[in-house]
């Protein structure tokens, strides 16, 4: 999966259309950025050299647009098959952005041939990855002073 999708939403009124692209750190660095700063650095506290940890440059990132083209969520995808970085601004929660992003990345993942996907989701968030099929491996651990859980994912048929 390459490029843009697109993803219908129900409004109340009319329907509003939601990019999700997918591309390298160097199209949609800018706009991840936008949405991981706030997230992880201002909201949760976490170090921005923590944040920025020098893998985004091998990742496949996939980034939620809304029509008038702002970021709204992203997430990445790292060689090793490991889904990380997903973030979904304040303002946008609750509306199936996150879920469209990991199942973005899960795509991809499965049509390069993995069979297992992993993550490291924050302990409130493993409920969200539980519901997409992950499941908890290993005991819960801190990471950058947040508790965090092993979850894995089996994409063979």
């Amino acid at each position: 999966m390459n490029g843009d999708s697109l993803l219908g939403r129900r409004a109340p009124r009319r329907a509003q259309r939601i990019v999700i692209r997918v591309g390298a750190w160097e199209q949609l660095g800018e706009a991840a950025s936008a949405v991981r700063l706030p997230v992880f650095v201002a909201e949760q506290g976490i170090a921005l050299e923590l944040e920025l940890d020098g893998r985004d440059a091998t990742a496949t990132h996939a980034v939620a647009f809304d029509p008038a083209g702002r970021p709204m969520a992203t997430g990445r995808l790292l060689p090793d098959a490991h889904v990380g970085r997903m973030a979904v601004l304040a303002a946008h929660r609750g509306k199936g952005l996150g879920v469209s992003i990991l199942r973005t990345l899960v795509a991809i993942a499965a049509g390069r041939g993995a069979r297992e996907l992993r993550l490291h989701a924050q302990a409130g968030a493993v409920g969200f990855y539980r519901r997409e099929g992950f499941v908890p491996e290993g005991e819960p651990y801190l990471e950058a002073g947040i508790p965090h859980q092993t979850m894995v994912r089996s994409l063979d048929a």
